[in-house]
C-alpha cells in the first residue's frame, strides 16, 4: 500500500505542475460570468436552452433586449463547455456559447454575448465593444472560418439602449 501512495502523490504532483506550467489559469479557477441579450432587432422573443455535460439551465425566453445570465467555475482540466440552442419565427441554430480553451483569453471572467440574427457578437472589453462575432456552429457554417474570431464576416451592432458602463457596440 506504501507504494501506491506514492505514485498517487507523484500522480498530483504532476497534474498541479503541468495546470501551472500550461500557461493556464490557477488550479482553483475564477467564476466565469456568461450573459446572453437577445439582440434581434426585429421585436421577436429569443428562446434559448444552454447547457453543458453536467448542468441543464433549462429552457429561457428573452423578449427584445433583455438578458439571461448565470456564473459558473470552469473545471479542473480546462475542458469547460456549455452550449446553446436558440431559435425565434423560423429560425433555429446552436453555438457552443463558452469553450474554455477559447473564450478564457478573450473574456476571462466576463463573457457577455448578444445574439442577433446572424450570429452572437461577444463584448470585446479592451475596447468595450461587441465586436468578436461568430457564425452559429450549424452544419452549413462549418469550415467557413477566418483568423482569430472564426467568423465569415465581421458582425456588428450599434444600438445602445440597455449597454453598462463603458461597453458600446461598434460601428
Amino acid at each position: 500500500m506504501f507504494p501506491f501512495s506514492r505514485y498517487l502523490f507523484s500522480f498530483v504532483l504532476l497534474v498541479l505542475l503541468v495546470r501551472l506550467c500550461d500557461g493556464g489559469p490557477w488550479v482553483i479557477e475564477n467564476k466565469v460570468d456568461l450573459r446572453i441579450t437577445n439582440d434581434l432587432g426585429t421585436g421577436a422573443d429569443l428562446n434559448l436552452h444552454c447547457q453543458s455535460k453536467d448542468d441543464d439551465l433549462g429552457t429561457h425566453v428573452l423578449a427584445p433586449n433583455q438578458f439571461f445570465e448565470f456564473r459558473f467555475r470552469p473545471n479542473f482540466w480546462g475542458t469547460t463547455l456549455y452550449f446553446c440552442k436558440f431559435w425565434w419565427g423560423g429560425e433555429s441554430h446552436w453555438f457552443n456559447i463558452y469553450v474554455e480553451k477559447r473564450d478564457t483569453s478573450r473574456c476571462d471572467s466576463k463573457c457577455w454575448w448578444m445574439v442577433g440574427p446572424v450570429g452572437p457578437c461577444l463584448l470585446d472589453r479592451r475596447f468595450g465593444i461587441y465586436d468578436l462575432c461568430e457564425n452559429w456552429n450549424d452544419p452549413q457554417f462549418e469550415g467557413s472560418s477566418k483568423k482569430e474570431t472564426g467568423n465569415d464576416a465581421a458582425r456588428v451592432y450599434n444600438d445602445s439602449k440597455y449597454l453598462e458602463g463603458n461597453e458600446k457596440r461598434g460601428k
